[in-house]
């Protein structure tokens, strides 16, 4: 079983280097850490009294990893959700922040539980998601990674922008899509023709 470091670290190198492409909300990001988040930390890596682009491209690999285990995996109480779930919805968090629970809020609801749909993880969220991992042991982890499939498919949808994020520009799986399946058993991940078939609205 991997530590929650070495979870942090692949989520590091997953995320890659610098980049700073106007078609993402996040803005300038490094390792996955936006310059929004480095704003809201107050990380001047510089020193010249503001947050900036130059502050987002001094962070280092090391520091980033920290960010994420403190703000994105402790702080945000991914830590109290069962194992099996953990590093899917940790990676979903550096990757869509609130998002990452409320998908797993609703995942939850549709199995019949009472649950509010808030993206934070509280007191009843821990218990539902408990009880229906003690059901489900062997399907909660694939089923909170199609859920997070399908999020991507529908940002799709909704925003033209974000489709180069799903789909490569041969048509076929892109980046989002790749990187749910690393937590999805391979029996259920999608051909490339079933790929090709779900984004081809899209044109």
């Amino acid at each position: 079983m991997q530590s929650i470091h070495e979870i942090a670290s692949d989520i590091v190198a997953r995320e890659g280097g610098f980049v700073n492409d106007p078609d993402d909300p996040g803005g300038a990001t490094k390792y996955g850490v936006t310059i929004h988040t480095m704003r809201r930390l107050g990380l001047d890596l510089d020193g010249d009294g503001d947050v900036d682009v130059a502050d987002v491209r001094k962070l280092s690999r090391d520091r980033a990893t920290q960010i994420f285990i403190d703000h994105y995996f402790h702080r945000s109480k991914i830590a109290q959700l069962p194992q099996v779930l953990q590093a899917s919805v940790f990676d979903m968090n550096v990757n869509a922040g609130a998002n990452s629970v409320k998908i797993l809020q609703r995942l939850v609801r549709r199995l019949g539980f009472r649950l509010g749909v808030d993206g934070q993880i509280g007191p009843q969220t821990i218990a539902a998601v408990r009880q229906a991992t003690q059901n489900a042991p062997d399907h909660i982890g694939d089923a909170y990674g199609i859920e997070r499939r399908n999020y991507y498919y529908a940002l799709g949808d909704r925003r033209k922008r974000s489709r180069k994020y799903a789909r490569r520009q041969d048509g076929g799986k892109g980046g989002w899509i790749v990187r749910a399946e690393e937590f999805i058993a391979s029996k259920y991940h999608l051909t490339d023709a079933e790929h090709r078939a779900r984004v081809a609205s899209w044109g």
